[in-house]
């Protein structure tokens, strides 16, 4: 395993809102640290010369690119098995630490759960931002595209207008901090994610999988958000220690006979997957409500043929189990508790 830098603690206090597993008491973590996974090392030609060291052409040098950086902390009493968090388009680890509102966010919760939990900046990305191709970074205003994208609600007159019965934390406080969460992609070159390379971060983030395998012992579950989720189904094929995978809106699912299909359904995976609201009672005259239907189709069409086969696939539509009002980020709205309660569940149900 690679070297991991590691800060040890006997107690470190974080204090939470989570009422189901006593956020009033400490939270006892026995070990934390930061490490890199993956990734690959290029190599240009030539003779590298010490004493001409500011040399333009870096011959004869290396670059270590496209790497997954991880960061992990694990609680004393460890009783369910690891969770790895692979974070969507424009996003970092940090929206799975925190809300735009302040709350603790999903790390710490499934932390107090029993699991441990190691959360992913992917390559080219946050902390992991090394790369081996050459992207462009945007200075386009693109804000409301994605308020818009992610069904917060409706942009008018300069202000954020929330869905009617939002779960968003829609003061401007909270906007603001929800937009400064967005973080540039370094190799990416579309300011809609059109050339994201899903297999070289799938490569990295098993990569992390079999590193939290040789610490703990453990398969993991796999937790996606949005685009990470097209990464995400392309993970087992690349090692053999992911036991489920909790899908948040993923971008659509594979097709039934798929290659990535079949080494799941082969492996045994667990899967389920979230969707939030405003999707069947979407604006229709928004683009982003036909979209997400379509991606939704696809993961029950999945859940169908994965299921015939014998597999353990289901979908969650949350306004279906009567929770209202979650967008696309149901895991920084203010009822995220309530759905990874949900998530916890199920775990313990179907995996453990």
């Amino acid at each position: 395993m690679k070297k991991v830098f590691r800060n040890s603690l006997l107690v470190l206090l974080m204090m939470a809102s989570i009422s189901l597993y006593a956020a009033d008491e400490p939270l006892m973590i026995a070990d934390q640290g930061i490490f890199s996974a993956g990734g690959i090392t290029i190599t240009s030609d030539g003779v590298f010369n010490p004493e001409d060291h500011w040399e333009e052409t870096g011959k004869g040098q290396t670059a270590h690119v496209d790497h997954a950086n991880v960061l992990y902390q694990r609680p004393v009493e460890e009783t369910g098995l690891p969770m790895v968090f692979l974070h969507g388009y424009g996003q970092s680890r940090m929206g799975w630490m925190t809300t735009p509102d302040g709350r603790d966010g999903w790390s710490e919760y499934f932390l107090r759960a029993g699991h441990s939990v190691f959360l992913i900046d992917e390559p080219r990305r946050g902390e992991a931002g090394g790369t081996s191709v050459a992207g462009e970074i945007s200075t386009k205003t693109l804000d409301q595209r994605w308020y818009t994208q992610f069904r917060i609600g409706r942009w008018e007159n300069g202000e954020s207008v929330a869905n009617e019965g939002s779960q968003f934390p829609n003061d401007p406080e909270s906007v603001d901090q929800f937009f400064r969460q967005m973080t540039p992609d370094t190799g990416m070159r579309s300011d809609m994610g059109s050339d994201f390379d899903g297999a070289m971060v799938a490569r990295a983030v098993a990569a992390a999988i079999d590193d939290v395998y040789e610490m703990t012992g453990k398969d993991s579950v796999l937790v996606t958000h949005s685009q990470g989720g097209r990464a995400g189904w392309l993970v087992p094929e690349y090692t053999d220690h992911v036991r489920a995978i909790v899908a948040v809106e993923p971008g659509g699912a594979p097709e039934a006979g798929s290659e990535e299909y079949q080494t799941m359904l082969d492996k045994g995976v667990d899967i389920i997957m979230y969707f939030g609201d405003y999707i069947d009672n979407g604006d229709p005259r928004i683009q982003a409500t036909a979209a997400w239907q379509g991606m939704r189709q696809t993961c029950y069409d999945f859940t169908t043929a994965y299921n015939a086969e014998g597999g353990n696939s289901t979908v969650i539509d949350l306004p279906k189990i009567g929770i209202y009002g979650n967008d696309h980020f149901m895991f920084q709205d203010y009822n995220s508790d309530e759905i990874a309660e949900h998530v916890e569940n199920w775990i313990k149900t179907n995996v453990q």
